[in-house]
């Protein structure tokens, strides 16, 4: 399968401001992010920004760009816009990669591209939790899935909830026990990328802060390809980046 890959990148962060831009071993971060999603079988990478510093950053190193508006709620609409300006085909396939994902493995991006076919219009990944602090952290999205491998629900709370094993064990996760990481990149068949902006936030998806919730809310069906293992951690606060930074200078890269 053949897929263009957009990454949104926009400079508004309160806890990391300029966060595109940060210099890791000598190149923004947007750009070793577009430069891990070439490593993919990906067509195409493309920038979607609303910064002209992005814009640049990327023209420096020849990374492919596309301004876009700054009004855009969520990183969906933003690549829409992308794909609606060049005009990529209905069946086309478009993978969003976050652009705080400097580490992210091109074999997920492929993976995760690979999961649409047929009626499937919408695709993500996640893999399995181990760890107690994990489940219950809110910044850790979960997925509860049905036996087809589909979405049946995105949470920040622990889902499913062990009533016998927690009550039995609290504080513990037990053998039999099997909780779901959502890992945060999406790909779409084109056509549905571009009615995706047009679909009314759902209450859901507002009470979570989790914008792929729409889309079940809408009864898209979402499905997820099962990494072996939780990705490299992308960068959301000053000791991600610091950390990333160090792999950078230790790899001479």
């Amino acid at each position: 399968m053949t897929f263009r890959v957009v990454i949104p990148a926009r400079l508004g962060s309160t806890r990391l401001p300029d966060k595109p831009l940060a210099d890791l071993g000598g190149k923004p971060m947007i750009v070793r992010v577009a430069e891990r999603a070439q490593l993919s079988r990906a067509q195409e990478v493309i920038v979607a920004t609303d910064a002209q510093s992005i814009m640049d950053a990327c023209s420096r190193h020849n990374i492919r760009a596309i301004m876009t508006l700054d009004t855009h709620p969520s990183g969906t609409d933003r690549i829409a816009e992308v794909a609606r300006t060049l005009r990529f085909p209905d069946a086309s396939v478009v993978v969003n990669v976050q652009g705080d994902e400097p580490l992210i493995d091109p074999e997920l991006i492929n993976s995760t591209a690979d999961r649409i076919s047929g009626t499937t219009l919408m695709a993500t990944a996640a893999c399995h939790i181990d760890s107690i602090d994990e489940l219950f952290n809110p910044n850790i999205v979960k997925v509860v899935l049905d036996k087809e491998g589909r979405a049946l629900y995105f949470s920040r709370a622990p889902v499913p909830w062990d009533r016998a094993g927690f009550s039995e064990v609290p504080g513990q996760m037990s053998p039999e026990y099997a909780a779901l990481r959502h890992i945060g990149i999406y790909a779409y068949r084109n056509d549905f990328l571009l009615r995706y902006p047009s679909l009314s936030v759902s209450p859901v998806e507002a009470f979570e802060a989790l914008e792929q919730l729409r889309a079940l809310w809408h009864g898209v069906a979402i499905s997820v390809h099962m990494a072996a293992s939780a990705p490299v951690a992308g960068v959301d606060t000053p000791e991600d980046l610091d950390r990333v930074r160090q792999y950078f200078m230790q790899n001479n890269r």
